[in-house]
């Protein structure tokens, strides 16, 4: 029989849905596992949201939308992008609404590299990127983020991914895993280094409602020189509970917005009409419902720093942002990231990802979902000590 593309074959499977497929395998077989492998918020999506949405089914709001994404969505894009990013894009051209912040992500590679190019990717990071980059032809240039430097990033780093072949930066803050929120300066030194090689910067924000830290949210796009350069991608699904609804966008330059649009009319045609909709609720309603699932978060994200830093052999730094916490887990001299997830897996029956899962730099930690009630995640936590202490 015919095989299948060597570009699919020479790419991995997705690490984080081995292991949401591997719990739901175990929990059928009748094991009580606990999950903290995944990245999927716990709450439901806020009710005003889902009422407009309902509120649109019933009116009829069930066909196509026009590619870029229904006007009245654009419009509260781009007055988000302005009020919250210091970023001015015209919603009639500059923005285009997808199924998923995933795909936005996607369309942005496919608009901005050839086979061949390379994409620089500080590290560690999101599963996915590396492989978007492969299936389109592309190849990522890791940037490795030392734990020890608190994963910042800089300048001489940058540089020394660099190759004739380099097209764009992907960056993402918070960070997937690590919970790092980049700085001004970081961030400063990234645009440089962008406009000295005259690179395109992919920025993925999905975490950027979920921070701990008392600073303001950079976008590469409002820094200078990065509004010709740089695609900003977001969405809806961490901020707002809506994971299953699928729905994000990416704004950026006219010109390559127009590019990206065609990859989205041969692909998906438009997102849901009705569940854009809904994302005109999340964007124009009151921040309530996201401000209270941050401030949950971090109770979770406090329990877990505190309880895992006291455990023997493991060092927790306290993410910045986002849904995760990523220790250290060298000195409890179970092996390397995978071999521990598998023992903990088998010993105490809780879910991890393996460190060396996200690229460079992530070897020697593990990631751990605080997407849980606080009750889940202390069970979690007296399976890991008692496990710990066994095996001492």
């Amino acid at each position: 029989m015919p095989t299948p593309s060597d570009r699919l074959r020479s790419v991995p499977r997705s690490a984080t849905y081995a292991v949401l497929d591997l719990v739901r395998t175990l929990r059928s077989q009748g094991h009580d596992v606990v999950d903290l492998g995944g990245g999927e918020p716990d709450f439901d999506t806020p009710r005003h949201i889902s009422d407009e949405a309902v509120a649109a089914i019933r009116g009829g709001l069930t066909h196509y939308t026009p590619s870029r994404g229904l006007p009245e969505l654009l419009e509260a894009v781009g007055e988000k992008l302005a009020k919250d990013n210091d970023v001015l894009v015209d919603p009639a051209t500059d923005i285009v609404v997808t199924p998923s912040a995933k795909h936005a992500l996607f369309v942005s590679l496919l608009a901005v590299l050839d086979p061949g190019d390379e994409v620089v990717v500080p590290t560690p990071s999101w599963v996915s990127y590396a492989a978007m980059a492969g299936m389109l032809g592309a190849r990522p240039s890791f940037v490795e983020l030392g734990s020890r430097s608190g994963f910042r990033l800089t300048r001489a780093a940058l540089d020394r991914a660099l190759t004739p072949r380099t097209k764009a930066v992907l960056v993402n803050t918070p960070n997937n895993p690590t919970g790092r929120v980049l700085d001004h300066d970081e961030l400063s030194a990234l645009m440089s280094f962008a406009v000295d090689n005259d690179l395109f910067v992919v920025s993925d924000e999905i975490y950027e409602k979920i921070r701990y830290v008392d600073r303001r949210h950079v976008s590469p796009a409002a820094l200078p020189g990065g509004s010709v350069r740089t695609l900003t991608v977001n969405g809806f699904s961490k901020a707002h509970a809506m994971t299953g609804w699928r729905l994000g966008y990416v704004a950026g330059p006219t010109e390559v917005i127009g590019e990206l649009l065609k990859a989205q009319q041969h692909t998906v045609g438009c997102a849901g009409s009705f569940v854009q909709r809904g994302g005109v609720a999340a964007l124009t309603g009151s921040p309530g419902p996201v401000e209270t699932m941050v401030a949950e978060y971090t109770a979770r994200r406090d329990l877990l720093v505190s309880r895992l830093s006291r455990l023997p052999g493991v060092d927790c730094a306290a993410p910045e942002g986002a849904l995760y916490v990523f220790p250290d887990i060298t000195g409890v001299g179970l092996g390397d990231s995978a071999a521990f997830t598998t023992w903990l897996l088998e010993r105490a029956q809780v879910a991890v990802t393996p460190g060396s899962a996200f690229g460079p730099g992530g070897e020697g930690h593990v990631r751990l979902s605080f997407a849980n009630s606080l009750p889940v995640l202390d069970e979690a936590l007296d399976r890991i000590e008692r496990a710990l202490h066994a095996s001492r």
